[in-house]
């Protein structure tokens, strides 16, 4: 339970909305480059919410290794320059492929204090200009660098091992897994900014190569680019902005062990849970509230254990829920509308700000042929490393 000191600084706080998103197309994207996406996306927001630059009193851009995949650092810097915001702060945000769900945290933290009135959100990766190896190295160091990639262990291995154990725990099955690929390829075949946009079956699945057993192929998200921005305001302001604004209502994040060896359990993500727990809190709801949700499937594996650790079904059971259907779209609870990391792709910088343009769009009732009906709240769950970073944020209609 939050002690009372939190509960009175939260009821002091302004509330506080989205008034406008927007995104690149997210995938190979041969033809642009890092600072053309991030222009894109911002540009494109700012638009949405019907502003001007002038109005606007800060950035937080998150992203995780532009220096090593494409050699730029001083993002900040870089996105105040090219969107001509010059010379309001602008701050580089990073937790690993949390980086976009903490900037976004970082932003509603700053308009909530009443630090600034209205502040841009980014997101960006640029990743398929980089070899493989070099991607896998740069990415591998969001674990354990001494302990975990000097050894070998990359992610596709470490969420392996969490797939096995979950299996021998629970009886989760290679096809369960497969379930979580097909569905979420199903929706982003609906997305016109995902990466993928072709449906798949659990055979296409079943018999793609290994990368870590069980994990196979269509079990992984891929390396992608993209970029993705949302602007927030206090809420008595957003309304003379925008027709739809969307509150936030929760904004949760949480820690863990760096290691996966040195975690409680191999079979959930603390930090998830404990984030997950504050968020319904602060928002005075339950799982069964929320109506759609944005979840961290950078592998099948971690839909499975997200949904678990999330609330929506009792541990060891999300395999089950994903082969009867129960998270696809106007089921029990919609999982990945977008089409996830798995199917919307994965530009980790941007991630947890994609999350965030998808619930919006929901709650708008403008996710064009994947809309959920008569959705009024929505949640993102954004990932670092192998879980030991988790932010949630919950979203509503006004």
């Amino acid at each position: 339970m939050l002690s009372t000191g939190a509960s009175s600084r939260c009821d002091a706080m302004r509330r506080v909305a989205i008034v406008g998103v927007g995104m690149s197309k997210f995938g190979e994207e041969w033809t642009r480059g890092f600072r053309d996406m991030i222009i894109e996306a911002g540009v494109r927001a700012v638009e949405d919410a019907n502003l001007h630059g002038e109005e606007i009193d800060a950035m937080y851009i998150g992203t995780m290794a532009p220096g090593s995949l494409v050699g730029q650092e001083h993002v900040g810097a870089l996105v105040a320059d090219f969107l001509g915001l010059t010379p309001i702060p602008s701050i580089r945000v990073e937790a690993a492929c949390a980086s976009g769900g903490v900037a976004l945290r970082t932003g509603y933290l700053a308009v909530a204090s009443g630090m600034h009135d209205c502040v841009v959100v980014g997101g960006v990766e640029k990743m398929t200009d980089t070899p493989g190896n070099e991607v896998a190295s740069a990415l591998g160091g969001a674990g354990d660098q001494e302990w975990e990639l000097f050894f070998g262990a990359t992610f596709p291995a470490i969420y392996a091992l969490m797939a096995r154990r979950h299996m021998h725990q629970y009886g989760t099955t290679e096809e369960q897994m497969a379930a979580v690929a097909v569905k979420n390829h199903a929706n982003a075949a609906k997305n016109k900014y995902a990466h993928f946009q072709n449906e798949i079956t659990i055979e296409t699945v079943m018999k793609s190569k290994y990368i870590a057993s069980p994990l196979k192929l269509f079990d992984c998200s891929p390396i992608t680019d993209g970029a993705a921005a949302v602007i927030l305001m206090p809420l008595e302001k957003a309304k003379h902005y925008c027709e739809q604004p969307i509150e936030i209502v929760a904004s949760a994040q949480a820690s863990d062990m760096l290691a996966l060896h040195s975690r409680e359990s191999m079979v959930e993500l603390k930090a998830t849970k404990i984030a997950a727990k504050k968020a319904y809190e602060q928002a005075k709801l339950q799982p069964k509230d929320i109506d759609v949700v944005e979840v961290h499937d950078c592998f099948t594996i971690a839909e499975i254990m997200a949904i678990e650790d999330l609330g929506f079904f009792p541990k060891g059971q999300g395999g089950k829920a994903s082969e009867e259907g129960r998270t696809a779209l106007n089921a029990e609870i919609s999982v990945n509308s977008s089409g996830g990391l798995k199917g919307c792709g994965h530009p980790v910088g941007a991630t947890g700000v994609k999350q965030a343009v998808e619930i919006v769009w929901q709650l708008r009732g403008k996710a064009e042929g994947r809309q959920v009906k008569d959705c009024e709240i929505g949640m993102t769950h954004n990932v670092g490393g192998s879980g030991a970073t988790a932010v949630v944020h919950i979203m509503k209609k006004v």
